[in-house]
């Protein structure tokens, strides 16, 4: 086998507020897909967004739940200045900041964001570990 993480697929209640969030808030490029579902292109995977309770019964579980979901997604950036630019990105996007951006024990500096349905997200910069291109500076 060989390890990785092809698509995130998140179960959300009402598909239009997250799309608006990723599409317009974000600026997730969207794809093309079915009107139950919508994928938008990350680097080097997709996100995917598919009714809570159709994702549930998909996999076969109860869609009830609350609190933490055990697993946070994770968008590591060049630098602290652009943590802060991505956390404000995503508040006025209508996320719920849940940390705001500080030095962490780890010796990076990070901060927490809820999307519309309470997934979370860190935004980080950790000197010691980054994923991207090098000229990947955008934090749209």
């Amino acid at each position: 086998m060989q390890p990785r993480i092809s698509m995130i697929i998140l179960g959300v209640r009402d598909l239009a507020v997250p799309i608006k969030f990723y599409a317009e808030g974000l600026g997730f490029p969207r794809m093309d897909s079915p009107p139950e579902v919508a994928f938008f292109t990350l680097n080097g995977t997709w996100l995917g967004l598919y009714g809570r309770e159709a994702l549930a019964e998909d996999a076969c579980i109860s869609p009830q739940g609350s609190g933490f979901e055990t697993f946070t997604l994770a968008h590591n950036v060049h630098s602290e200045a652009e943590v802060d630019d991505v956390i404000r990105l995503a508040e006025q996007a209508g996320a719920t900041i849940t940390k705001r951006p500080e030095k962490v024990f780890w010796g990076g500096y990070s901060g927490y964001f809820q999307d519309p349905d309470g997934h979370l997200w860190e935004v980080a910069h950790n000197p010691l570990f980054w994923v991207g291109p090098e000229d990947d500076k955008d934090v749209r």
